[in-house]
């Protein structure tokens, strides 16, 4: 399964790759192959988790390219990846990832890798207005190869993993450093370079890292705010089940019960298996693996004492206009700019800046950094809203 033979580029640069990929799965491979990846300008980066297997989900697989070769390291194996550190951390090396945060949230949680110097593709192709963004997509409209969807929703945690799964990983790195060439040629030509690189390296920062339980998640279902006080008792009680059979079976929560049926069973609050069984979008299989327990939390809920509603620290009226305002600005500079509205200003800045409200420009570039272009371009327009 490996090799240490290198992967060339045609001169279009739009040819698949023919060598195996080279399975790092040692302490010993590893240190093989930390030059290579120490002294390359852009090395292309993405991980596999196995979020729709397991409990808890963790990276089951990072994907190296150079353009040289293709490296999968596999972290189920090795169990000190701390040398990459490194090279997750030297700006002198270009990381090229597509639709990075998902990578970033990930590789920050498990490893305690942060990323300096990133190309993200995804946002690349945004800022030059392409109608489609998925890598897929990408590589066939710019290069001019189809990369197969397969093992899009494959469980990345099974060892020994086939060969077909690897050669599709390695394929979501390997076309990327060609795809940066072709896409930075673009971004000049365009005069979008700043515009672009300033929202790729904001993207370095990882917006949360939790990877647990949270017992007072079942606010966030859908609806679970229209229940009746008991009736969010007994969706706490099921929601606290469910967690502790998936932990058990080492499964995702959804794939042990939906939230729409735990919800319609803290509705019902039935009160035998006979009524179990009726409650629409509940399964007879779950009723017949879980039922008595299902019933037991539905009757702890019942005598529970009713959750009080959580209270969230949430905008000013004052601030929600200013949020609402800059909103309605944002799809208006969008379209003259010709690219999606959080291309101009991503949300989580737009709610500091309404929450905020700056009242000078020297306050304003400070909220707004390190997004300099998009102050040079927008901040009177955006400071004019706010003072307003």
């Amino acid at each position: 399964m490996q090799s240490h033979a290198s992967t060339r580029y045609n001169s279009r640069m739009n040819s698949k790759p023919t060598i195996p990929p080279r399975l790092i799965q040692s302490e010993s491979e590893l240190d093989e192959v930390l030059t290579e990846l120490a002294s390359t300008p852009h090395l292309a980066v993405d991980t596999e988790s196995n979020s729709l297997y397991a409990y808890q989900e963790q990276v089951c697989l990072i994907q190296f390219s150079t353009r040289d070769q293709d490296l999968l390291v596999d972290p189920l194996s090795i169990a000190d990846l701390g040398v990459l550190e490194p090279i997750f951390n030297d700006p002198k090396i270009e990381k090229v990832l597509h639709g990075a945060e998902y990578d970033v949230i990930c590789l920050a949680r498990d490893f305690d890798f942060m990323i300096e110097n990133l190309f993200d593709t995804r946002t690349a192709c945004r800022t030059l207005g392409y109608k489609r963004s998925g890598l897929s997509d990408l590589v066939e409209e710019v290069l001019d190869v189809e990369i197969s969807k397969r093992f899009q929703r494959a469980n990345w945690g099974r060892r020994p993993l086939p060969p077909e799964m690897l050669d599709y990983a390695r394929l979501d790195t390997h076309f990327l450093i060609p795809l940066r060439q072709r896409l930075t040629n673009e971004l000049l030509e365009a005069g979008r370079w700043q515009e672009f690189n300033e929202l790729s390296q904001r993207k370095t920062i990882p917006l949360h890292q939790e990877n647990g339980f949270d017992p007072d998640g079942f606010w966030n279902i859908s609806n679970a705010r229209k229940l009746r006080p008991q009736q969010r008792a007994i969706l706490r009680e099921l929601y606290l089940l469910r967690d502790h059979l998936a932990r058990d079976l080492d499964r995702p929560t959804f794939k042990v019960m939906p939230d729409h049926a735990l919800l319609a069973m803290a509705k019902a609050a039935p009160r035998d298996i006979g009524a179990l069984h009726d409650i629409k979008g509940v399964s007879p299989r779950w009723v017949s693996e879980y039922g008595d327990d299902m019933l037991e939390a539905i009757r702890q809920g019942k005598n529970a004492k009713p959750p009080a509603k959580p209270v969230y620290e949430g905008m000013s009226d004052a601030a929600h206009d200013r949020f609402e305002t800059l909103r309605d600005w944002r799809k208006v500079a969008a379209r003259q700019h010709k690219v999606e509205s959080d291309l101009i200003l991503p949300r989580d800045l737009m709610e500091t800046l309404a929450n905020e409200a700056p009242r000078s420009q020297k306050e304003l570039q400070r909220l707004m950094d390190p997004l300099e272009w998009r102050f040079q371009q927008f901040g009177d327009e955006i400071l004019k809203i706010l003072t307003s």
